[in-house]
């Protein structure tokens, strides 16, 4: 496969990148259905069996849960998002954008997706082979003073078909969201999400995708405020915000790297370490760094579809080189890379 992707990537890259990507999406619609490949890695998080660590972030998938095909590819678990209540078409095209002698991408997209009854319908006939979280946003037109309207009429659609969800208050392309990560702000939405959570039959795990761009004290106060309101762990990062977008791939890795080391200092909560991940010594950094999960999606693009199982067998075999497992690495070098 990886062999095949070495071949084919000069054509897609010949297409502008959200061409290349709907391109990818139309394939993988196309794939039947079957079992995920035998993992080399399993972790066990938020009360949920992950087939590996490696998961697919939220961005890749806006809402066509193709969770057959991701998981046919390796992935351990698969963010479907960030989804609103309501569809929207999101920014003007063109709006994403290939880095390619720093492998990235800049995307300008702003929450393009066909809303949450839509998407909710789609992952209730997906099929899966570990856990799915969806991602949620706030409308663009919605302002932040009634945005928890929107991120709990999005929960109360997808929760019921998520194994954990994925409150987006960080993406630089919706105008003013970032302002909900404030303590006071976070702390209303997440107990207002709580609140829906606690109407639920079952507990749906609540994580918080976090700003890479947040100074410390505003970070420790945004970490404490979320986990008294009901959030059960983070996301440690979105995107870094450039002129024009969000930033992803290896320019943002120191930053996400430090991120996610502040936030296990902070909480010792679950995190979710994602940003820049290429290789598996990545991997292994942000494991240790605090993250007991990962995700990649930059790394798809340039890397190909044998991105995460390449990542997660080489993340194993560090692991038993320093003879730890997965959970007694998670957080061994936090106190050098946090502070």
């Amino acid at each position: 496969m990886a062999f095949l992707y070495r071949l084919l990537r000069p054509l897609l890259f010949l297409f502008d990148a959200e061409t290349a990507h709907r391109l990818v999406a139309w394939f993988l619609r196309r794939l039947r259905p079957r079992p995920a490949l035998t993992a080399p890695l399993e972790a066990r998080v938020l009360g949920l069996t992950f087939p590996s660590p490696v998961g697919l972030a939220a961005g890749m998938d806006k809402g066509e849960a193709l969770t057959a095909a991701w998981f046919r590819l390796g992935f351990g678990f698969v963010e479907i998002g960030t989804v609103t209540p309501r569809s929207q078409p999101g920014n003007p095209r063109p709006r994403l954008f290939r880095l390619r002698r720093d492998s990235a991408l800049v995307n300008r997209m702003g929450f393009n997706n066909d809303g949450a009854e839509a998407v909710a319908a789609r992952l209730q006939r997906s099929v899966r082979a570990g856990p799915v979280g969806v991602n949620i946003g706030r409308n663009k037109d919605t302002p932040n003073e009634r945005a928890a309207g929107d991120y709990v009429d999005a929960f109360r659609a997808l929760a019921p078909h998520a194994d954990y969800v994925a409150v987006n208050v960080s993406s630089p392309n919706t105008p003013g969201l970032r302002a909900l990560q404030g303590a006071e702000e976070i702390a209303a939405l997440l107990r207002a999400l709580a609140a829906a959570r606690d109407a639920l039959p079952r507990r749906v795990p609540l994580l918080v995708k976090v700003s890479p761009d947040e100074p410390d004290g505003r970070l420790d106060a945004l970490a404490d405020a979320a986990l008294a309101a009901g959030a059960d762990g983070f996301i440690a990062t979105n995107t870094t915000a450039v002129e024009q977008g969000g930033l992803s791939g290896k320019p943002l890795a120191a930053r996400a790297l430090r991120a996610c080391a502040r936030l296990w200092l902070r909480t010792r909560a679950p995190i979710i370490g994602v940003g820049g991940i290429f290789t598996a010594e990545d991997a292994y950094q942000r494991i240790r760094a605090g993250a007991s999960l990962l995700q990649i999606y930059t790394a798809l693009v340039y890397e190909g579809p044998a991105a995460p199982r390449r990542i997660a067998e080489g993340l194993r075999r560090l692991l038993e080189r320093d003879g730890l497992t997965l959970e007694q690495a998670v957080g061994r070098d936090a106190e050098a890379l946090g502070r």
